[in-house]
């Protein structure tokens, strides 16, 4: 089965260029591309995609926002900013907004459809760069529960709990724990249900209070 991507890009060049790389690509398709985020629902339904590739920077509205949007309604939808931007708060404000990647637009094709395929498989496909940003962002942040939510969460829960609040993919989870990336997501499929939250970004803003 294709993998279906929706691009929201106002660059013409970019744009078309990421259409070709995806329908030249086995097993991905591109069934939206849109240089604007006016009517974003609209788009979002017709395109009906696994993953979006999202700019910042957009008319109608930026592409953080629309997100968070997006996130709200259809959180099964996995979306990866690409943008020229590596500021530490925009990175913040993308993740937490319920971003699943952040790639910077001088990111090769090959790492372009690698990072759609990681994405849709559960993943959080990141530019090295901003992976260590991200790194930076949360270094000093820890995730604060109440007691009574956090009694209820076993060892391995709340040890998966702190890497998803630092940013780790659900791959970069299951090598520092040395567990399965299916077993990373049953924890944390329980994680959700115990902590009554259905995306990343909403269990972040929890553990944040």
């Amino acid at each position: 089965m294709n993998i279906k991507v929706a691009i929201f890009e106002d660059n013409t060049l970019l744009r078309d260029s990421l259409v070709q790389l995806i329908n030249g690509t086995d097993g991905i398709i591109c069934t939206g591309a849109f240089p604007d985020c006016f009517n974003l629902m609209k788009k979002v339904e017709s395109a009906n995609p696994d993953v979006i590739l999202m700019d910042i920077d957009l008319p109608g509205m930026n592409g953080i926002e629309a997100v968070g949007l997006i996130n709200q309604t259809h959180s099964e939808i996995v979306i990866i900013m690409q943008t020229v931007f590596n500021d530490n708060e925009r990175i913040f404000q993308s993740i937490t907004a319920g971003a699943s990647g952040y790639l910077l637009k001088n990111t090769s094709p090959a790492r372009i459809l690698e990072a759609i395929r990681e994405a849709a498989a559960g993943g959080a496909p990141m530019t090295p760069s901003i992976a260590h940003k991200i790194l930076e962002v949360f270094r000093s942040k820890k995730p604060a529960l109440p007691a009574k939510e956090q009694s209820q969460l076993n060892d391995r829960q709340k040890e998966i709990l702190g890497c998803i609040f630092n940013g780790m993919s659900y791959k970069l989870i299951a090598d520092k724990l040395f567990i399965s990336v299916e077993t990373v997501r049953y924890h944390v499929k329980n994680i959700y249900d115990i902590l009554h939250v259905h995306s990343r970004d909403e269990l972040i803003s929890k553990v944040k209070g």
